[in-house]
């Protein structure tokens, strides 16, 4: 998956807006006001990457299944995962990753919040 497919798949998600909160390189996914991805840009030679919320123990599996996720960058590393996109995470696989982020942050938002983005999403 490159970076635009991600882009455009998290975009696809309601309510879902970005911004460059943390500056330039790094684009900040958030369902009403609370971030759920960030897209970090390819530097020195190496690939974009994505960090991604996550169930604490699916994350360590994450880990352990693919050489590409590693504990989250400049986040909690117990709740975050960060996935490289240099193509060896399958794209089912890490569209999967993005909405269970996303639905990681929907599950803390207000019941009448939760129940308006689940028919969104239907």
């Amino acid at each position: 998956m490159t970076p635009e497919e991600l882009s455009d798949f998290a975009l696809e998600l309601p309510s879902t807006t970005d911004d460059e909160a943390f500056g330039p390189g790094a684009t900040v996914f958030k369902v009403e006001g609370k971030v759920f991805a960030i897209l970090q840009d390819a530097t020195d030679g190496g690939p974009a990457q994505v960090t991604l919320k996550c169930e604490p123990d699916l994350a360590l599996h994450l880990r352990d299944q693919y050489p590409a996720v590693g504990p989250g960058y400049h986040v909690n590393k117990r709740h975050w995962n960060t996935v490289l996109l240099d193509s060896t995470v399958p794209t089912p696989e890490l569209r999967e990753m993005v909405e269970h982020s996303y639905d990681r942050v929907v599950s803390g938002l207000p019941k009448a919040v939760r129940e308006r983005l689940r028919l969104q999403r239907g």
